[in-house]
């Protein structure tokens, strides 16, 4: 399989549009338009009944203490851990692409409706993010954020985060999930059911010093 995108270039940046939050004029850190990006996928093998898609994010600081705190800095040595933007399910092996926006425009405060929502008039699923858990002590700001939410690494992290969107091709049509369900619910339930994968990786920063230098050829990695 193949998964490419029209938003960016694996091992790219990931545009600023399909972020949750941008660097803004003045340097400070401002909401984004958080679209979704443009995601296509070929050489689908025989035998597939269904497609998922995850967004992950493996670069997250383990200990969150001094995220985004003034006078801190996080070092790109610091232990971290997955945080997971998006998880759609029962893609029809039919459809070979998204586009940019077509499920999520913009940040929605207490998170967009879920599990089911409509492309193109066929019914598809969404789990809740890890935003989900990240607001959960905002008044303004706590829910369930279903479906995708795009990038937002602390300002003060000293390592660009790198994004994975990867594809499952499934032996199976439905995913055996009810109800709400989180991005790791779905790496349980895929388990057995892989036919094959493919990923695309794309690169995001907050921190105006590390936006600023010259871009750096991306490594590979897996979560």
């Amino acid at each position: 399989m193949k998964l490419s995108s029209e938003s960016f270039r694996d091992g790219a940046a990931i545009p600023p549009a399909c972020a949750f939050a941008a660097i803004a004029g003045d340097g400070q850190v401002a909401l984004s338009a958080n679209r979704n990006p443009h995601l296509s996928w070929s050489d689908v093998p025989a035998g597939t009944e269904s497609l998922v898609l995850l967004c992950i994010d493996g670069d997250v600081p383990r200990d969150a203490t001094d995220v985004n705190r003034a006078g801190a800095s996080l070092p790109a040595s610091m232990p971290r851990d997955d945080f997971f933007h998006w998880s759609l399910i029962d893609i029809p092996v039919a459809r070979h692409d998204i586009a940019e926006g077509a499920l999520s425009d913009g940040v929605v405060a207490r998170g967009k409706p879920g599990p089911e929502v409509t492309l193109d008039g066929a019914t598809l699923r969404q789990g809740v993010n890890d935003y989900t858990a990240w607001f959960a002590t905002d008044p303004a700001m706590a829910g369930d954020y279903y479906g995708y939410d795009g990038p937002c690494p602390p300002w003060n992290d000293e390592r660009v985060h790198h994004y994975i969107f990867r594809i499952y091709a499934l032996d199976v049509p439905r995913l055996a999930l009810e109800g709400r369900f989180t991005c790791v619910d779905v790496l349980n339930a895929i388990h057995g059911h892989i036919v094959d994968e493919a990923q695309l990786i794309g690169t995001y920063t907050l921190n105006p010093a590390l936006a600023a230098a010259p871009a750096r050829k991306t490594r590979k990695k897996t979560a």
